[in-house]
C-alpha cells in the first residue's frame, strides 16, 4: 500500500520457486516431496485438509521455517536462513500473529511501519482498505478476534511488499468483512502484487485464485486454474427435486443418474449428463420446482481430498504445463 514500493517485474522468474521440499516431524513428513512454482503477479491458493501441510509449507517459503531437503527461491533468492534483504518485499500474516497489546490500533501499525521506512499516510491508507479506519485509538487488547484479523493483514500490508503471504486470512472474518477483504485482495493483484494464499473457504479460493494447489497428506496433489481443474475433474451436477415429485427409487432409474439422496427437503439426483437427466425429469414429473446446482471447485477439492479421483496423472500433466 506504500506508493514506495518496488514495481513488481513481470519478466523475470517466477516470485517463489519450490523445488521437492520436504520437512517430517517426529518421522511423519508433513510437506512431501513438493515442487511448484507461483508466478509473478499470480494469485496462488494452496488448499488441503487440516494437517495436509499448507501452513508448514508457507513458512517454508517465507524463511520462518528450513526444510529438511529440497529449496526454495524467492525471486531467486533463498529465504533461509533469514535474509534481510527479502524481508522489505514481502508481507506476512501467520495464523498466531503477535501484536503490540498495550498501543493502540494506529500506534501498533505505525510501529510495524517505522520498522520498514514507511511514511505513516501508509498507515492511515492500510486502517481503511482493512476496515479499521475508525479503531485507530482503540488498544489492541480491546479488539475481538475478527478486528485482530484485519489488524495482522493491515501489518502485512503496511510497507507495500512485492509477495503477500496471506494464511487463512478470513477465517476470523465475518461476510461482510470476507467480501471487504476479497476487494483489498483484487485491487493489491491489480497492481501487480503476488499473493499465496491458504484458506478452507473454497467459494473464495474459486473467486479469487488464477491457479490453486491442493495439497494431500504432504503431497501436491495438483496445481491448476479453479475453471480448468472443475471442466478436467467432470464434478457431478446436481438436481435439487422437491421431495414427493418423484420416487427415490424411480429417480435413481432416470438414465444418467449416478446417485440419488434426501437432503434439506429435496431429493438430490447427481448427473454428469444434465440435459438427459432433465429431459427425463421433464417427462416423467416436470421440472417446476426443480433446482440445478453446477460443479464447483468444493466438488473437485472434495473428490481429491477423499481420493475418489486419480491425483497422479493430473497433477504429472500440470507439472509438465508449467515447465
Amino acid at each position: 500500500m506504500s506508493s514506495t514500493s518496488p514495481t513488481p517485474d513481470h519478466g523475470a522468474g517466477p516470485a517463489v520457486a519450490v523445488t521437492g521440499v520436504t520437512k517430517s516431524y517426529g518421522g511423519r513428513p508433513a510437506v512431501d516431496e513438493v515442487t511448484l512454482d507461483v508466478r509473478r503477479g499470480e494469485f496462488f491458493g494452496l488448499l488441503g485438509p487440516n494437517g495436509a501441510g499448507k501452513s508448514t509449507l508457507v513458512e517454508i517459503m517465507e524463511g520462518l521455517r528450513r526444510a529438511d531437503s529440497g529449496t526454495v527461491a524467492v525471486f531467486g533468492e533463498s529465504p533461509w536462513p533469514r535474509n534481510t534483504r527479502l524481508l522489505p518485499r514481502m508481507g506476512v500474516q501467520t495464523q498466531s500473529s503477535a501484536f503490540f497489546v498495550r498501543q493502540t490500533v494506529h500506534e501498533h501499525l505505525r510501529t510495524v511501519a517505522a520498522l520498514f521506512g514507511v511514511e505513516g499516510a501508509a498507515v492511515d491508507a492500510t486502517l481503511e482498505a482493512v476496515g479499521l479506519g475508525g479503531r485507530h485509538d482503540v488498544r489492541v487488547d480491546s479488539l475481538s478476534g475478527g478486528q485482530r484479523q484485519r489488524l495482522a493483514i493491515a501489518s502485512a500490508l503496511v510497507h507495500g511488499p512485492e509477495l503477500i503471504f496471506l494464511d487463512e486470512p478470513t477465517a476470523s472474518l465475518d461476510p461482510e468483512g470476507r467480501r471487504d477483504l476479497w476487494e483489498v485482495l483484487r485491487g493489491l493483484k491489480a497492481r501487480g502484487r503476488t499473493i499465496v494464499y491458504t484458506t478452507h473457504h473454497l467459494d473464495e479460493a474459486e473467486a479469487l485464485c488464477d491457479r490453486v494447489g491442493i495439497l494431500v497428506e504432504g503431497r501436491l496433489a495438483v496445481v491448476d486454474e479453479p475453471q480448468h481443474l472443475i471442466g478436467t475433474f467432470g464434478a457431478a451436477t446436481r438436481l435439487l427435486v422437491p421431495l414427493g415429485r418423484i420416487e427415490e427409487d424411480r429417480a435413481a432409474a432416470l438414465p444418467g443418474v449416478t446417485a440419488v439422496t434426501v437432503q434439506g427437503g429435496h431429493l438430490v439426483l447427481e448427473t454428469r449428463a444434465t440435459g438427459r437427466v432433465l429431459a427425463a425429469l421433464d417427462a416423467a414429473t416436470g421440472l417446476d420446482g426443480v433446482q440445478t446446482r453446477t460443479p464447483s471447485l468444493e466438488d473437485v477439492y472434495l473428490d481429491i481430498t477423499a481420493g475418489r479421483r486419480p491425483r497422479t496423472p493430473l497433477a504429472a500433466n500440470n507439472q509438465e504445463q508449467q515447465a
